[in-house]
């Protein structure tokens, strides 16, 4: 479960700039077994709710809960798979290397590590890449790396931040499945992409971020049924152009 309470966060402008919003009071609550879609144009504050989430930054204001905990508890690290937007790997390693470095920093056993890495290199078509360089791999290998990465310690919640990102039709349409067979098995998700079409697939609920603030929370049916359309793209599209009508008028 992840809720957010009037959240508030602002970044320095340095010397002479005022401070950037990034969050202005937000509220919101993920169900356990739940998956949310976190959407937005560039700007609108998903990278910071997922910061906080994951504890690199601070909140300023309000209050955040995940799992039951603050996320200044460093045991909740054993039970959240975090795949970032952009993969970064030691470049002289090899998946195994970080897989073992991942497994026993979650207390894994050594069998159990061995097991899982083999099971998850194998799905995601990396088995036979297993000894390469990171540094070789393409840019979907990485991806694909990296959600092992997230997959290894069997997490309760899972932080997906642009999980298609640099994956051809192909294996966009594998880590949906994959993402499809983590909700069914009761794990909660928080999902953020640019792609909505694959939010709509996914998400059993989403929430909409415009310049740090809330503008809508429920299901993608709902935002469409409000929006009088069918498609997802189309009804965030008439959200965020109604809400910048009205700064404007203001």
């Amino acid at each position: 479960m992840i809720q957010f309470d009037n959240v508030c966060k602002s970044y320095s402008g340095g010397l002479i700039g005022p401070a950037q919003k990034a969050l202005k009071g937000l509220s919101f609550t993920l169900e356990n077994g739940r998956t949310m879609g976190l959407i937005g144009a560039n700007g609108a504050g998903k990278s910071t709710c997922i910061r906080l989430i994951m504890d690199f930054i601070r909140a300023d204001e309000g209050s955040i809960n995940i799992l039951g905990s603050s996320p200044r508890d460093r045991r909740l690290r054993e039970k959240i798979g975090y795949l970032p937007e952009i993969p970064s790997f030691p470049p002289n390693l090899n998946i195994l290397d970080m897989l073992r470095f991942t497994g026993k920093a979650c207390n894994l056993s050594g069998a159990t590590i061995g097991a899982r890495a083999e099971h998850w290199l194998k799905k995601l078509h990396l088995w036979k890449a297993r000894r390469r360089p990171l540094r070789n791999y393409s840019k979907g290998m990485q991806q694909r790396a990296s959600f092992c990465l997230a997959l290894m310690n069997d997490a309760d919640l899972f932080i997906l931040d642009e999980p298609m990102s640099g994956l051809d039709p192909v294996g966009r349409a594998e880590i949906l499945c994959l993402i499809h067979e983590l909700k069914k098995s009761g794990k909660t998700i928080l999902f953020c992409s640019h792609i909505l079409e694959d939010i709509d697939r996914v998400a059993d609920t989403i929430l909409v971020l415009h310049k740090g603030e809330k503008l809508f929370s429920g299901s993608p049916e709902k935002l469409c049924g409000s929006r009088h359309t069918k498609d997802l793209p189309d009804a965030f599209l008439s959200l965020i152009g109604e809400s910048d009508g009205c700064d404007q008028e203001h």
